[in-house]
């Protein structure tokens, strides 16, 4: 089994074990989670698959599988959906817990402002930087859509995406290589400015961002039709 795939088997195995749990009952979300992990997946793996048909980053054949679609080994695949559903999970749980711990109207529109304006100039600045450039223009798209049609999720989101950084740190740290002889995939340097904390570039994060919080406003989209059809 490659070391791609056993972290991310051990990156799942807790979330979906605690997925029926009997408060939470994530399992219950399912009809709503999962299609919009899917259509996140297929927007990330396309655009996967042409940095990769680039030469923007790459993948160590000695941590996969070697069974590869179209540049990409199977377990970058299993990634879109394995990582989104168990920071998800992390989402749902902290949220459930804790239904309080969000920022309020104010300071989350305030922040989607300076956030959005930031992510533009560092795409403005760092323009020649392709990887830099493509996920400072798609993060403001993302977190405006998100305001615009699913603002109590942003709330939520703003609050508890430092802590799944944590997780974050330690799984993409590994798989770039942190703790680790070689990488399990790494980036050209030309795509990227080239500032990493540990071996994960400062991209990373919020390239994470984007990733996780679209299915999250799918889910919420999903889950508020189907309580409107119900009720008319």
């Amino acid at each position: 089994m490659s070391l791609y795939l056993i972290i991310l088997l051990f990156s799942l195995s807790g979330p979906i074990a605690l997925s029926f749990e009997k408060n939470l009952r994530l399992y219950q979300r399912w009809i709503y989670l999962l299609p919009a992990i899917l259509i996140t997946m297929i927007v990330f793996v396309v655009w996967d698959i042409i940095f990769t048909h680039l030469g923007y980053w790459f993948f160590n054949p000695i941590h996969n599988s070697g069974i590869y679609i179209n540049k990409l080994p199977l377990e970058e695949y299993l990634f879109f959906l394995i990582i989104p559903y168990a920071c998800a999970f992390s989402f749902y749980a902290i949220q459930f817990h804790f239904p309080r711990f969000r920022l309020n109207e104010q300071w989350t529109k305030v922040l989607t402002f300076i956030v959005a304006v930031l992510s533009v100039i560092m795409a403005i600045v760092f323009r020649e930087s392709t990887y830099t450039f493509i996920v400072f223009l798609v993060l403001p798209l993302i977190l405006l859509l998100s305001y615009y049609f699913a603002r109590e999720v942003v709330q939520y989101y703003f609050a508890i995406y430092p802590i799944l950084l944590i997780p974050f740190f330690i799984i993409n740290g590994i798989l770039t290589g942190t703790g680790i002889e070689q990488a399990v995939f790494d980036y050209n340097p030309e795509a990227i400015i080239g500032l990493r904390i540990f071996s994960i570039p400062m991209e990373d994060m919020f390239y994470n961002f984007s990733l996780i919080l679209s299915p999250l406003v799918l889910t919420h989209l999903f889950e508020t039709r189907s309580k409107k059809n119900k009720n008319g």
